[in-house]
């Protein structure tokens, strides 16, 4: 029998009536989270791990069932490690560094995402999203424990939002009737369908593309297929005019066929149509046991801006991109990472509010360039025109034999973490030696230092990294705790750190901020310079 996704694989959250129902006023709450999901979890994680009191409302008890998002990338876990979340997460998924592009039966070529050794974290691991979900809350269950002002309200349905000057007045549905509250802040994760973008009116364009493509999880036992990511064009089973295949843990495997735009959609669902085509791929002999199944289109949309005075949108509720590249949740992930230190910043006192107003700029960035690579991957896998098909099958021909045509094959730009080249908050990039990968605006690489790794050093607040050079051990600018991490050649075990951080120089200093990202660096260190650039990266300059 097929999982309802609607149908709850965990059910965390049972609703309770909340003490703000019976007060005769609103009561105010610094910030609101609609939506539930991994991108409101992780939102309300990031918050209440700051101090900052974060509710979550949610209009289910809890985490849907059915795989959906099933491939978490390198930035994502470790975003996930500083939130304590990204170990279980790595223990249960599957992990996996390599993938192959197949044509017909032929083998065009295989790729690794990670050929380099020196991190903690494997390119992607795959996981279903209800577990991925669950690891974030009991991430957030430990933290309140440890006293973070973190709630979730569950069967707490948003109906009217009114946004005022300096706060939203949101009104609430629940089984015992309705209610209102207020928040300082509210923050919409609610979705690629987002209830909330249409409460305010807010358009969501793009382009919607004309193909569809069937899901089907599958539970079998399989040595035939590796830990690898898999994707047919034109295969020879003739299950699909293109076919996708993952693996996930428990033994489920993630199947993905183009089925074309004019179907029928509940014709396709039927369990004997998926088998057909499942059976045609597989064969006869193999014995499967259905899990879940969904049909899809492709869509590349995002709102005009993600900030709209007091209400922010992160997730699918602000972009949208195709499921080839998995960018989706990864995406959403890296929207959490960049909004809740400056919230945090902002709330604390410690950043002006137009701080906030570089979440639009660095997250739209990102979100473009999803869009942009999403939309290529798209246009690759389903030509739309006899001349354009006949380009992308000359390309796969090519790569087969030639090297030179293999970056060319797209069959889905797989997810990246975003690099901020023209952030306003960008400072100083003075070391005319240091490696590009780690220019200013770009994410920290990882790198093994001592008996551990660096990205574990750096932390979640401002950090300074000192490589082969002294620095003070921290530094307070504007009520901001700056501290440092020295290192040097001795801690360097691998090599690693000199070749992602010195290049060709010997020695430099590097400002890290909340999100790991490189917002300036020097040769050598300079208080001054660091003030203003910690100024300008907290939006003062």
């Amino acid at each position: 029998m097929f999982q309802d996704r609607y149908s709850l694989a965990f059910k965390l959250y049972p609703y309770k009536k909340s003490k703000d129902q019976d007060k005769p006023d609103a009561v105010r709450h610094p910030v609101v989270i609609v939506g539930g999901g991994p991108i409101g979890l992780a939102t309300a994680l990031d918050l209440g791990r700051q101090g900052i009191p974060a509710l979550v409302l949610d209009d289910h008890e809890g985490i849907g069932m059915g795989s959906r998002a099933i491939c978490f990338a390198k930035r994502t876990l470790e975003i996930a490690d500083r939130y304590g979340c990204g170990a279980p997460m790595l223990d249960k998924g599957v992990v996996w560094n390599v993938g192959k592009v197949f044509q017909d039966d032929r083998q065009v070529y295989e790729f690794n995402l990670l050929p380099e050794s020196g991190h903690r974290n494997p390119a992607f691991i795959n996981l279903q999203q209800p577990y991925f979900e669950k690891f974030i809350f009991d991430a957030i269950c430990t933290e309140q424990e440890r006293g973070a002002p973190i709630e979730i309200r569950g069967k707490n349905r948003v109906d009217a939002i009114d946004v005022k000057d300096d706060h939203v007045v949101l009104s609430v549905d629940t089984p015992d009737g309705a209610y209102q509250l207020e928040a300082d802040w509210m923050i919409a994760c609610d979705g690629a369908g987002s209830p909330t973008r249409d409460m305010l009116g807010l358009g969501f364009e793009g382009r919607v593309f004309q193909d569809s493509f069937l899901i089907a999880d599958i539970k079998m036992k399989s040595t035939e297929f590796p830990t690898e990511r898999w994707f047919w064009f034109e295969p020879y089973f003739k299950s699909g005019a293109s076919t996708l295949l993952h693996k996930q843990p428990d033994d489920v495997w993630r199947v993905d066929f183009q089925i074309g735009w004019d179907v029928d959609r509940k014709e396709e669902l039927k369990e004997e149509n998926i088998r057909r085509r499942l059976d045609a791929m597989l064969g006869d002999d193999v014995d499967y046991e259905m899990v879940w199944s969904s049909i899809y289109t492709f869509q590349c949309r995002r709102m005009d801006k993600f900030r709209h005075g007091r209400v922010l949108f992160a997730g699918d509720a602000a972009h949208q991109v195709s499921p080839f590249g998995a960018r989706g949740a990864n995406s959403g992930f890296q929207d959490v990472d960049n909004l809740g230190w400056k919230l945090g910043l902002v709330i604390s006192g410690k950043a002006p509010e137009s701080l906030l107003d570089t979440y639009d700029d660095e997250r739209i960035y990102g979100a473009d360039e999803n869009i942009l690579n999403s939309t290529r991957s798209t246009d690759f896998i389903t030509p739309k025109s006899k001349v354009s098909k006949n380009f992308r099958d000359a390309v796969l021909n090519l790569a087969e034999r030639y090297t030179f045509a293999r970056p060319l094959v797209n069959s889905g730009r797989l997810s990246v973490p975003c690099t901020y080249d023209h952030s306003p908050l960008n400072g100083a990039d003075d070391l005319p030696g240091g490696p590009v990968t780690s220019r200013v605006g770009s994410p920290c690489k990882d790198a093994p230092v001592g008996h551990g790794f660096l990205l574990d050093q750096l932390g979640n607040d401002f950090a300074i990294l000192a490589i082969n050079t002294d620095v003070p051990n921290s530094v307070d600018i504007d009520g901001i705790n700056v501290r440092s991490v020295s290192l040097n050649t001795t801690d360097d075990l691998t090599g690693a750190l000199a070749e992602r951080y010195l290049g060709s120089e010997s020695q430099a200093v590097y400002l890290i901020r909340p999100d790991q990202h490189v917002t300036a660096r020097w040769r050598e260190y300079d208080e001054d310079a660091l003030r203003s650039a910690v100024r300008k990266a907290c939006g003062k300059e």
